[in-house]
């Protein structure tokens, strides 16, 4: 099990790369964590041969495990819809009850699947790794917790504590969290991994053994601090530090309102050689954007207030001048709903709100969520997207809203055209193009269709990221320590 001393010390990152280390050891591997809060999801295999939604980190940890990804993997999925509420997903799905009910009454209601599902990883599973959340030490959620030691109790699970050492007091960190444990938790803990560490490694003594000595807990790895890793952020947007080297010919500028979701969709981005990656919060943000630079409005947990945040900022008029110079426009999922003309919520799913009115599309909101996996084929797209014509693209779907053509407008002769029908649509001008397609920019054929150039580097794919990973891991961990986390008939075979 991978835990950390705080949010952003690196867990999902390392969960990510020990499952392509043991599954390249010819284990077969699952990732596992009990409680992600994100709304960054991905649509996977649900019970009974459904669908259902788990967080983006156990989707990739699962790739790189090369394993099915499925809602065990992460039974419990937190998506904030503001700051004091979240809508709660259960195994994939997502309970009215659950939401509604106060936060820290549902651990005991929660606990029984969770642990039939990690039950059920194990014994399937030569190695299940394990990420935690935040960190195992908060005092006031411990006897709550379902997310962390809890978990590695119930697993009897050979524990990995990491801290980030670029920020400052990261033995304070270890030592602090190690000794706030009870006893019995404190056994499990195997390792203190120090990750981001930029400098000279000799200069750490004497503090690794000194800490040792304070817990009898080794030092077992010190990982650099890596800018271009390859894999999205779990908790934050991307460091523009990771921006892709070489001249830059495209700049995507993505709106980075408070609720986005699915940001992890615009990694590859990063991998593109010239493309710059900006996040917007005001318009001075896209101050010096060419026509052909993007402006993209993402996904949102909470569309209307989102949009009533991008007005406050004053970004919608400055979309607005973007696309009115012919700017290149792309809204996803909730930024697609923003493009329209109104948002109708008569469920009280989101909230009404007028649209930016870069599409005459108008979209109403409905109980039922749509969570699916999709294959699609553009049409005859035109304008700045015309490289789309054509195109077959495969994605996901999540989303309460149902868009369509605002009939008022249509019967006065403006139309949006329908590119790929009931899940895109551009405006006339072909400069502003609207999908519900999470994934698009994932997709290596309409990644080749917008950005391909003859002679260009090859932007890289998953597995070798992945495969990288599992490198960097095993080059920082003291040989063998990897190998001693795992049980040893492991290697019976």
């Amino acid at each position: 099990m991978v835990l950390g001393t705080t949010s952003g010390a690196g867990k999902s990152w390392l969960t990510t790369a020990l499952c392509r280390y043991y599954s390249n050891l010819g284990l077969k591997v699952a990732p596992f964590k009990a409680q992600n809060m994100s709304n960054n999801a991905r649509v996977v295999s649900g019970p009974d041969g459904g669908l259902g939604e788990i967080g983006s980190a156990q989707y990739f940890q699962a790739l790189a495990a090369r394993a099915e990804p499925e809602v065990r993997m992460n039974p419990l999925l937190l998506k904030p819809e503001a700051d004091t509420h979240s809508q709660v997903v259960l195994m994939g799905q997502v309970s009215a009850e659950l939401t509604a009910m106060p936060w820290r009454g549902r651990s005991e209601k929660v606990w029984p699947q969770i642990a039939t599902a990690l039950d059920a990883l194990r014994a399937e599973n030569d190695v299940v790794v394990i990420e935690g959340a935040g960190s195992p030490a908060e005092i006031n959620l411990h006897a709550s917790d379902i997310v962390n030691m809890r978990v590695a109790r119930h697993a009897n699970a050979r524990c990995l504590l990491v801290t980030d050492i670029d920020r400052g007091g990261a033995f304070a960190h270890l030592y602090g969290t190690w000794a706030l444990l009870p006893e019995d938790e404190r056994a499990l803990i195997h390792g203190f991994v120090l990750n981001k560490f930029r400098g000279d490694a000799s200069l750490l003594a004497p503090a690794p053994q000194m800490l040792q000595d304070l817990t009898g807990v080794p030092t077992v790895a010190t990982i650099p601090m890596q800018w271009r890793h390859g894999l999205p952020e779990e908790d934050g947007v991307f460091d523009d530090r990771s921006t892709a080297a070489g001249a830059v010919h495209t700049t995507v500028a993505v709106v980075a309102y408070p609720r986005i979701s699915n940001l992890d969709e615009f990694q590859p981005l990063k991998n593109v050689p010239g493309v710059r990656l900006l996040w917007v919060r005001s318009p001075a943000d896209l101050g010096g954007l060419k026509p052909t630079d993007w402006v993209v409005l993402p996904g949102s947990k909470a569309t209307a207030a989102d949009l009533a945040w991008l007005r406050t900022q004053g970004l919608d008029q400055a979309i607005a001048h973007h696309a009115g110079q012919g700017g290149t426009v792309l809204g996803v999922c909730g930024g697609l709903q923003m493009l329209g003309e109104a948002l109708i919520d008569t469920a009280g799913i989101d909230g009404n709100a007028p649209g930016l009115g870069l599409l005459p599309l108008v979209t109403t909101f409905e109980v039922a969520k749509t969570v699916q996996r999709t294959q699609a084929q553009f049409g005859a797209v035109l304008g700045a997207w015309a490289a789309l014509a054509g195109v077959p693209v495969m994605g996901y779907e999540i989303h309460h809203g149902q868009t369509a053509q605002h009939p008022a407008m249509a019967a006065k002769g403006d139309v949006a055209r329908e590119v790929i029908p009931g899940i895109a649509w551009q405006n006339p001008a072909g400069n502003v193009l609207g999908v519900y397609l999470h994934g698009l920019l994932e997709d290596p054929a309409a990644l080749q269709a917008l950005f391909g150039r003859v002679g260009a580097a090859p932007v890289p794919t998953l597995d070798a990221v992945f495969d990288g990973l599992a490198h960097m891991a095993e080059a920082s961990f003291a040989p063998g320590a990897l190998r001693t986390l795992i049980a040893p008939d492991a290697f019976a075979a």
